[in-house]
């Protein structure tokens, strides 16, 4: 197929066959292409699973064996105004969502302005508290419904402890509503689509298995784009 459409763009390039591109895969450096915007960064982050179609699947569909199934954890952080992902980190399944939002957090930009960074209770921890405030952001995070008030004047602390006092003054759904944190939706909209481009990774490594999901999010962001209207005001 690679021959044909190289054919019919008049290249005379030699297309490289499947071995030469498994090989390569697994030093590829992926950028994953953003649009450029004005105004600062609200980011949505959540994770997901991903299916392994490595040797154990293999295994079961050659043979018949039993084996526990295993996957991937897909963490994203998506913008909340142009729906690209902004930051992707790709783990085993018993690493925690929480421990992951600070590796999450150094994939933006200091140059850029981060302004709030909004997730679910799963990261409702002083890490996380303290790796948003160190960015100088929001964190719209709901506490654990049983939370008590954090010891400490750290920021992270605060910040947090603030949150506590608002939901309990205003309720829990109606700080929703005020914090913007149904936002957050969005998110999950956006692992939704990217489960329909891949659901399960097809190579037999960890490391072709990072490339591969990388692929696939910068596939989604060049479709996002293509999809975004631009809007002008009129008048």
């Amino acid at each position: 197929m690679v021959e044909s459409l190289l054919r019919l763009a008049g290249l005379d390039w030699v297309a490289p066959d499947f071995s030469a591109l498994s090989r390569r895969q697994i030093d590829l450096l992926v950028r994953i292409p953003v649009q450029k915007k004005e105004g600062c960064l609200h980011l949505l982050v959540d994770s997901t699973g991903i299916k392994m179609m490595g040797e154990g699947e293999w295994q079961v569909k050659k043979h018949g064996a039993d084996y526990r199934r295993q996957w991937h954890k897909l963490h994203l952080g998506i913008d909340a105004q142009t729906l690209e992902i902004r930051a992707m980190e790709v783990t085993d399944y018993r690493t925690g969502d929480a421990t992951m939002l600070p590796e999450l957090l150094s994939q933006i930009l200091e140059a850029e302005e981060l302004a709030t960074v909004t997730t679910d209770a799963a990261y409702n921890t002083r890490l996380c508290h303290a790796a948003i405030a160190e960015r100088g952001a929001a964190a719209i995070i709901p506490p654990r419904r049983n939370g008590q008030f954090w010891k400490g004047r750290s920021r992270g602390n605060q910040a947090r402890n603030e949150s506590l006092r608002s939901v309990k003054y205003l309720g829990r759904t109606l700080w929703k509503k005020w914090s913007g944190y149904h936002r957050r939706s969005l998110v999950e909209t956006k692992m939704h689509c990217f489960k329909l481009l891949a659901d399960h990774v097809k190579s037999r490594d960890f490391d072709r298995h990072v490339a591969e999901l990388q692929i696939c999010a910068a596939i989604l962001n060049c479709f996002t784009a293509l999809g975004t209207p631009q809007t002008v005001r009129m008048g």
